[in-house]
Formats: structure tokens, C-alpha cells, sequence
């Protein structure tokens, strides 16, 4: 039996056991003169089986009851099963809507405005391509490589929000086969991106990811994500998501190659997920690949923290004086509201 807030649906085989307890059958002796086994009438009086037009009949010869009263039952039972399960996972995404970040995703237009909760479901479900929302919650957040800075359930509920606009934005992006080994020989051209403006180095980099099999995809940032960017394999190529809104260019570059780290380091689709050392490694990687650690020791232990000298070590390093900013501050060696006109605005387009 399945009850929902409007149904019960109660399967047929509740009618047959109280036609066994009236006439005293057991169902070892009923299995016998229906010449089935005692499986199957086990799961028949259970509803775990349907009903069959053969079963029917079979009933019409043992039991005296028309083959067409069972046949009924067994639609009735049917239809009120569906609507029941149907009303109860709707019931249930009602309830999973409330910790989606449906608001924002409106806002930028990614489901359409409402405020029916019913709606809500059905636009998500569209949005999500899932038959209920209850799945998305199997959906492994392992196989997702993010760069964010806290974890919750309404977090990873608006992570695969994010992800999944990702995913559907990248469908559109042609890519070449995966070439990891192109990567990594582009990583000094694309370094060499972080001293022009987003106007031109946005379509240059996107052709060229694209080029070694990766999607790069802009997004805004997603309320209580805690995110700044995501990677994972859709099909045969790789997604790079990357969040923009009110995006500090040392941070975007930083995000940026923290998750070409994570792809050349083999850190995605791993099935248990990126663990803390993975994190790491993609932070030492993106460090290492905008200011190499020699070179950063060497200019740090100067102890001349001017804003002329951090001008002048970014323009020998051909990069912008944010990200020096940035990296001093990150490591100690000045404070956070020190020298922050030095560094960048992007407004990128998405």
C-alpha cells in the first residue's frame, strides 16, 4: 500500500489474501491450484508483481471472480500508484526547492521566474533533466574539482546549480580532443594573458582551452556557494567553470590556474573526490605558475614593500601588480588593506 496526501493506493493482492483468510486457503495450497509458485503469489499479494490479463483469469477459475473485477483492480491500483508516488515526490522537491537558490538562478536567468512552488519543481526538474529532484542529491559532488571556501548542504545543493548551467553553456562550446600535453605547453601563453584586458584576453583563452578539449565557461557567482570555480569531465571533454561577479583579477587568475592544476594533476573524475592535499597542490600550482616561488623568495627577502617596488617586480615578471598584491597579502607580508588600488577589476561578460 502507498498513501499520499490525496491517495492510497492499495494493491490487489490485498483483495486475494482476504479471499484466502475467508475460505481458510493457505497460500501454499492456493500457489498449488493457481499452478504457480509460492514466490510469486507471495509477491502477487504484496503488489510487488502486476497483475496480469493471464493471472486474471486464472483467479476467475480458483477464486469464482470475474477475470474483469481483477483486471480493474489492478488499473485502479495502478493509476492511484502513480498519482501517489507522483504527489509524494512532489511533495518531497517542494521541500528540496526551499534549499535551492531558486531566486538567484531566476535573477540570471537560468529557470523562469515564479513563485508556485509546484512550478518551481517542474522548471527545476527541466533545469536539472531529472524526473524528480530527490536524484539530483545522488548526483557525487566527488567528481566535481571546485576551488571554494566553505562547505554546506545548501552549498553543495547551489554548487550542482552552478555546475549544471556550466554544463549546459559548455554543450555549445566546441572543443578538440583532450590534449593535456598542449596544455601544458600553453600555460606561459596564457600566464602572459594576465597583463591584458579581459576584452582581449576572454575570446583568446576560450579558443584556446578549447583547442585541448576543455569548455571554459563564465558564470556568476551563486550565493552561498562559496565557490570561485569548478572542473569536471561532461562527455569527451572538460568543463572549467569560473565565477565573475565582483572578481578581483588576482583571484580570477589565481582560479583560473588552480583548476588547470587540478586537470593537469589528475584531480578530476576521481570518484572518492579531491581531497585536502589535492586542494593544495592545485593552490601550489597556481602559485608557482603566476609568481615561481624563487623568484617571489627573492623579491620578498628585499623587505621593500613600497608600492613601487611591488609595481616594478610585476612589471619584470609581466604580470599584473594585483597579483603580487595579492600574494603578499595571502602570505603575510603585508596586510589586507594595504596597496588594494594597485589591483584589478574584471567586469566579464557571461
Amino acid at each position: 500500500m502507498v498513501k499520499s496526501r490525496s491517495f492510497i493506493a492499495t494493491p490487489p493482492g490485498a483483495t486475494i489474501k482476504e479471499q484466502l483468510i475467508d475460505r481458510g486457503l493457505s497460500q501454499k495450497e492456493f500457489a498449488l491450484r493457481m499452478g504457480m509458485s509460492e514466490k510469486h503469489i507471495s509477491k502477487l499479494i504484496n503488489g510487488d508483481v502486476q497483475l496480469t490479463p493471464e493471472v486474471a483469469v486464472r483467479l476467475e477459475m480458483v477464486l469464482g471472480v470475474p477475470a474483469k473485477f481483477w483486471n480493474k483492480l489492478e488499473a485502479t491500483y495502478r493509476e492511484k500508484l502513480i498519482k501517489a508516488n507522483a504527489e509524494n515526490e512532489m511533495d518531497s522537491d517542494k521541500e528540496l526547492v526551499k534549499k535551492l537558490p531558486y531566486r538567484e538562478m531566476s535573477k540570471n536567468g537560468w529557470v523562469p521566474e515564479t513563485r508556485e512552488a509546484t512550478e518551481k519543481v517542474i522548471y527545476l526538474r527541466k533545469y536539472f533533466e531529472v524526473v524528480n529532484l530527490e536524484i539530483i542529491k545522488d548526483m557525487k559532488l566527488s567528481k566535481i574539482a571546485c576551488r571554494r571556501l566553505a562547505e554546506t548542504e545548501k552549498g553543495n545543493l547551489a554548487l550542482l546549480a552552478w555546475a549544471q548551467k556550466a554544463k549546459l553553456e559548455a554543450r555549445a562550446i566546441e572543443t578538440s580532443l583532450i590534449d593535456l600535453k598542449t596544455l601544458k605547453e600553453k600555460l606561459p601563453e596564457i600566464r602572459s594573458m594576465t597583463a591584458m584586458n579581459p576584452a582581449d584576453f576572454c575570446p583568446k583563452l576560450i579558443e584556446m582551452l578549447s583547442g585541448c578539449g576543455i569548455a571554459l565557461v563564465f558564470l556568476p557567482h551563486i550565493g552561498g556557494s562559496f565557490l570561485h570555480g569548478a572542473t569536471f569531465c561532461d562527455g569527451n571533454k572538460i568543463v572549467v567553470g569560473l565565477t565573475v561577479r565582483g572578481k578581483d583579477a588576482d583571484k580570477f587568475w589565481f582560479s583560473l590556474f588552480h583548476e588547470l592544476g587540478h586537470i593537469l594533476l589528475g584531480h578530476i573524475n576521481q570518484s572518492d573526490g579531491t581531497t585536502d592535499e589535492d586542494e593544495e597542490a592545485a593552490d601550489n600550482f597556481a602559485k608557482e605558475t603566476l609568481i615561481p616561488t624563487v623568484e617571489f623568495n627573492a623579491f620578498t627577502s628585499l623587505n621593500d614593500f613600497s608600492k613601487t617596488s611591488i609595481c616594478s617586480f610585476a612589471q619584470k615578471q609581466n604580470i599584473l601588480c594585483g597579483i603580487v598584491v595579492g600574494r603578499l597579502q595571502k602570505e603575510g607580508f603585508i596586510n589586507y588593506n594595504r596597496c588594494n588600488d594597485l589591483k584589478t577589476k574584471y567586469v566579464l561578460s557571461v
